[in-house]
């Protein structure tokens, strides 16, 4: 299949394009760099620079495509309380004009990377596609915004659209920007370190972190499975994990000394989150596979930054 990939050298974007070039299909990648590497995608992958709301450039990019995968966005939820404009241009914006360029040019298949966070603050879990959404920041706002509008316009066009709701991703390669990373490469780079692991609030708040391949898998699938039209799915691992375990697990894999503190009066967020995975085991086929404690162990193993941090 010919796939374009928006998004293509950030963390997803990156291990979703390599997998399809490693499956024989023909990959464009689309990518304005503010937040990625290039660098790390195979060299048959099709690689572009520039804005998914360039319009020109998307008609040229969608030409003869079966498939759009869209992952561009902007992801750090802290900046987005700062910046929710910004967060609305790119998130939105420009979600809408990559499917007005797709209705332009005829493409009629688009998955589209939504976001976990579009629930908020829930108390029966396991997450199930029907709860109703609480979302608690300009990301998580402009996700759910853009999930209507692949849906809506879709509908209009004549587009098939399925959005998948990804829980807390993590693996190798995962960004470590200055201010507020993502915990799990956080963690793990402070515990090889020796440094310290910060813990907000009392830790007993839970995510679902699902590993980097499983995530592939299910985006993969979400190309060829039938009867997916207008479908909201997640994916996860379906295991409800407290930061305090997080942190106890990262510290058995790396054999650290790194001292746990506790952060009481620090927001940590939504106190619960754990993926119903009901229907993505239904539509996709879809269950994963790797554990925490084996996605943790691989996250070291294959990531060289933590290697060098041992050294």
């Amino acid at each position: 299949m010919n796939f374009l990939v928006t998004g293509a050298a950030g963390f997803l974007g990156v291990a979703l394009s390599n997998q399809l070039a490693r499956e024989g299909h023909v990959v464009r990648a689309l990518d304005d760099l503010s937040n990625g590497d290039n660098e790390l995608l195979f060299e048959d992958v099709h690689f572009t620079r520039g804005d998914v709301s360039d319009r020109p450039k998307l008609w040229s990019l969608l030409q003869d495509i079966d498939c759009v995968y869209h992952l561009a966005a902007r992801v750090r939820v802290a900046e987005s309380l700062l910046y929710p404009r910004e967060y609305t241009d790119v998130n939105v914006g420009g979600t809408v004009s990559l499917m007005e360029a797709m209705r332009d040019v005829g493409v009629r298949r688009v998955i589209f990377a939504s976001s976990g966070a579009v629930y908020g603050n829930q108390l029966d879990q396991p997450l199930n596609e029907e709860a109703k959404t609480y979302p608690r920041s300009p990301y998580a706002v402009s996700k759910l915004a853009a999930e209507y509008y692949v849906r809506t316009i879709g509908e209009l066009w004549g587009i098939e659209a399925v959005a998948l709701r990804i829980f807390n991703a993590y693996g190798p390669g995962q960004s470590l920007p200055p201010s507020h990373p993502p915990v799990v490469p956080n963690w793990l780079r402070q515990a090889v370190r020796g440094g310290s692991i910060i813990v907000h609030g009392d830790g007993e708040q839970t995510r679902d972190f699902v590993y980097i391949n499983d995530v592939v898998r299910a985006l993969t699938a979400a190309a060829t499975a039938p009867d997916l039209d207008g479908a909201i799915i997640n994916v996860g691992s379906g295991q409800e994990t407290s930061a305090n375990e997080l942190a106890a697990k990262i510290m058995e894999v790396t054999n650290s000394h790194a001292e746990i503190l506790l952060t009481p009066n620090n927001d940590p967020g939504v106190s619960r989150m754990c993926a119903d995975l009901t229907l993505a085991k239904k539509k996709l086929g879809y269950k994963a596979k790797t554990s925490l404690a084996d996605g943790l162990v691989k996250t070291l193993e294959l990531d060289k930054r933590f290697q060098k941090s041992k050294k």
